[in-house]
C-alpha cells in the first residue's frame, strides 16, 4: 500500500472513532420510568418533568440523533441548528449507496472499489476511499487477495468479516446481483434468493446513517439550518432566537440537555443590540483576516452576545441545565467551545478590549459595538450564578488521535503524538513540521548523531519555543525520537488548529496552506536527500479537519510530499504565488487533477484537525 493510502486510513479511522452519536450513548443513559433519570457518565440528574432538548454545532445532527433515541417519549421538545447542508450530504449518502450497482468499478457498496462504507465513518465521495484495505485484523476488512475477479474479491472479504455474537460466515456462493432493502432501518441482503439480516459492515452503514446520524420521520427536535461556510448568517440567528424563547420559557422541574460541538458559535449568533448581526460578523471576519486565534475570537464573540459566554445558561434558570459537549478547542475551556454558552465567562470586557486593540480594530469599530462594550459591566460572573448547570465532555481530538495511532502501529508504523495541541501562525507549524521530518530522515541515513542533527534539533526548540504550544515538552519527544530504530516506518501525529494571516484574496483553509507550506519547506531544504547513504526517505505529510471543511471550500484538508513542487512546476504551477495569494484550494484543485485534496464531505463530527507524517525508507536505485 502506498503512504497515500495508509494515511488516508487513518484519517478515516480517527474520525470514525468521534462519531458523536457512538460517543453520546457511550455517555449518556436514562434509567427508570416511573422516576426517570438520566445519567451522563455516571452522574444523575432526576427528570422531574418535561425534558427538553437543544443544540448547535458541527457534530449536533448525530448527537441529537442519538438522544432522542435514548429518551424516548421522555422527550418534550428539541430545537437544534446544524451546518447548512449536512442533512442533504447525509441523505445523499445513503441514496448513492442503496443505488450503486454490483461488480465493477464505480460500485457504491462495496468499500474494496470506490467508496469505503465505515458503519463510523460515513463519507461519501466516490473518489475518495478507493484504497485496498491493510492486512486483515478483528473488526476490520481484510486486504485485496491480487490476481482474483470482482467478485472473488467480494466474496473474500464477506468471508472474513466477523458476525456479532455468531461465527464468521462462510460464504460459498455470490449471486452477480445484489439488492438492498431499508426495511425498518434494518439493511436486508438478498444472497442466493433468500432474504437474510444482514451482518455486513457495508450494510450496517446504511443503518448507521439512516438510525443515528439522521433523525427519524416525525421527530420531535426541529432541524434548523445555517452557518454557510461557517458564517453565521440569518437563518442561524433564526435558530438562536427559537433556542432563546425555548429556554425562557422554562420552570424549576424541567430539564434542558444542551448538545455542543465545534462551529457552534456561528450557529448561535444572538448579537447584544442595537448591534446587528451583519456588524458582528464584519468584526468576526477582520480579526479572522489578521490572524486571531479561535480563542481570541470567541472571547470577542460572547462578548457582544446573548446567548454566549453563559447567556444561554442565564435564560433557562431555574431549570436545571446539563451540556453535553465535543470539543474543537485546544485544552478543552468550556467557557471557549462554542463561546461557552451554559458556562461561566473567565473573560470581562477588558479582555475583549485588549484584543481588539492587538488588531488594531479598538478605532473601527461600529457605533453599535461601542454602545454594547461601553455598557457592558466589567466584573466576571460568580459560580454560583451557574448552580444549575453541568458541562460534561464527551470527545475530544485526544480519542480521535488515539485511534489513528493504534491504526497506524496495526499497519507497522512506530508512532509517536507529538502534541493534541498544534497551535500557531500556519508558517512556522509548517517550519516545525519540515524540521522533524528532515530529523527522521537523518536518522534513516544512520546520521541520528551528529552536527547536523543537534543543529535541527536546535532549530525544533527555537520553534517550539516561539509557537508557545500547551503541553509540548519537545524535548521528552526528541529523546523518542532518537531512540527509534532503523527497521521500521515513522508516523507522527497530532492534533489542533492553525491559524492564517490572510494576504491575498484566494481561496483555501488552514489545513490545505499548512500542507502546501509543507510541501515548500521540504522542497527547499532538500532533506530527503542524503548523498553518502545508500537509503532515501519516502514522505507523505497530510493535514485534515475532522469536520470535512477547512474553510469556505469543499476541500477537509491535503496531502503533500517532497516531490510536489517539482511536479507543480511540469504542470506550469508555481507554489510560491499561490501561497503568497493564499489560494491554497485552486493550486491543489488544479494541480493533478485535485489527486492531492482530502475531500470527505461533512463528517457529522468536529474535534479540530489532525496533522500525520508518514516517512519510511528505500534503497536507492
Amino acid at each position: 500500500m502506498s503512504l497515500h493510502e495508509h494515511a488516508l486510513s487513518l484519517f478515516r479511522s480517527a474520525v470514525g472513532t468521534v462519531q458523536p452519536a457512538q460517543m453520546l450513548k457511550r455517555a449518556v443513559k436514562l434509567q427508570g420510568d416511573r422516576c426517570p433519570q438520566l445519567l451522563v457518565k455516571g452522574r444523575a440528574f432526576p427528570v422531574k418533568r418535561d425534558l427538553y432538548l437543544v443544540g448547535f454545532g458541527k457534530a449536533v445532527l448525530g448527537m441529537a440523533a442519538a438522544a432522542e433515541e435514548i429518551l424516548g417519549d421522555h422527550l418534550i421538545r428539541g430545537i437544534i441548528n446544524v451546518p447548512l447542508g449536512i442533512q442533504e450530504s447525509l441523505q445523499r449518502a445513503v441514496r448513492g449507496a442503496v443505488s450503486g450497482q454490483f461488480g465493477g468499478v464505480g460500485c457504491q457498496i462495496c468499500p474494496l472499489w470506490d467508496v469505503a462504507v465505515n458503519p463510523f465513518c460515513p463519507f461519501q465521495l466516490p473518489s475518495l476511499w478507493c484504497p485496498p484495505h491493510p492486512p486483515h485484523h478483528p473488526g476490520q476488512p481484510p486486504s485485496r487477495p491480487n490476481g482474483t475477479s470482482d467478485t472473488a474479491n467480494l466474496l473474500h472479504w464477506m468471508q472474513c468479516l466477523p458476525s456479532p455474537g455468531k461465527e464468521t460466515a462462510k460464504a460459498t456462493s455470490l449471486p452477480w446481483s445484489l439488492a438492498i432493502h431499508l426495511w425498518c432501518t434494518r439493511p436486508i441482503c438478498l444472497l442466493s434468493d433468500s432474504l437474510s439480516a444482514c451482518t455486513c459492515q457495508w450494510c450496517d452503514c446504511f443503518s448507521y446513517l439512516t438510525r443515528e446520524m439522521l433523525l427519524k420521520p416525525h421527530s420531535k427536535i426541529q432541524v434548523i439550518e445555517g452557518a454557510k461556510n461557517n458564517l453565521p448568517d440569518p437563518e442561524a440567528l433564526k435558530g438562536a432566537v427559537a433556542i432563546q424563547e425555548l429556554a425562557e420559557g422554562l420552570t424549576v422541574d424541567d430539564l434542558l440537555l444542551v448538545l455542543i460541538s465545534g462551529g457552534g458559535s456561528a450557529l448561535l449568533p444572538a448579537p447584544i443590540l442595537p448591534i446587528l448581526l451583519e456588524e458582528k460578523e464584519k468584526l468576526t471576519k477582520m480579526l479572522a483576516s489578521q490572524g486571531a486565534a479561535i480563542q481570541e475570537l470567541n472571547i470577542v464573540r460572547k462578548t457582544l452576545s446573548l446567548l454566549k459566554g453563559g447567556g444561554l445558561a442565564r435564560l433557562a434558570y431555574p431549570a436545571q441545565v446539563v451540556s453535553l459537549i465535543l470539543s474543537d478547542v485546544i485544552g478543552d475551556p468550556l467557557d471557549i467551545i462554542a463561546s461557552g454558552p451554559t458556562a461561566a465567562s473567565s473573560h470581562s470586557v477588558q479582555d475583549c478590549l485588549q484584543i481588539l486593540t492587538k488588531y488594531n480594530l479598538l478605532h473601527n469599530l461600529p457605533k453599535s459595538v461601542e454602545t454594547v462594550l461601553s455598557s457592558s459591566s466589567t466584573e466576571i460572573p460568580a459560580p454560583e450564578d451557574y448552580a444549575h448547570v453541568c458541562n460534561i465532555i464527551i470527545g475530544s481530538n485526544t480519542l480521535a488521535l488515539d485511534e489513528a495511532k493504534r491504526q497506524a502501529e496495526g499497519l507497522g508504523y512506530t508512532t509517536l503524538i507529538l502534541s493534541t495541541a498544534i497551535c500557531g501562525e500556519v508558517s512556522h507549524v509548517a517550519m516545525l513540521y519540515c524540521q522533524l521530518i528532515r530529523l527522521v530522515c537523518l536518522g534513516f541515513a544512520g546520521l541520528r548523531e551528529g552536527p547536523l542533527s543537534d543543529k535541527v534539533r536546535g532549530n525544533l526548540l527555537q520553534l517550539a519555543s516561539e509557537l508557545e504550544i500547551p503541553g509540548l515538552n519537545l524535548a521528552e519527544f526528541l529523546q523518542a525520537l532518537r531512540e527509534l530504530g532503523p527497521e521500521r516506518p515513522v508516523c507522527i501525529l497530532a492534533g489542533g488548529e492553525t491559524t492564517v494571516q490572510l494576504q491575498g484574496t484566494g481561496k483555501g483553509g488552514r489545513n490545505q496552506e499548512l500542507a502546501l507550506r509543507v510541501g515548500l519547506g521540504l522542497h527547499r531544504a532538500q532533506a530527503t536527500e542524503v548523498s553518502s547513504s545508500p537509503r532515501r526517505c519516502e514522505i507523505l505529510f497530510l493535514s485534515g479537519g475532522t469536520d470535512g471543511q477547512d474553510g469556505p471550500t469543499e476541500a477537509a484538508g491535503a496531502f503533500c510530499s517532497p516531490e510536489l513542487v517539482d511536479e507543480a512546476l511540469r504542470e506550469g504551477l508555481d507554489v510560491e504565488a499561490f501561497l503568497s495569494n493564499n489560494d491554497s484550494y485552486t493550486f491543489f484543485s488544479q494541480f493533478q487533477g485535485g489527486r492531492h485534496l482530502l475531500v470527505t464531505g461533512l463528517t457529522g463530527t468536529n474535534v479540530m484537525d489532525i496533522q500525520a507524517i508518514l516517512i519510511r525508507a528505500t534503497e536507492r536505485s
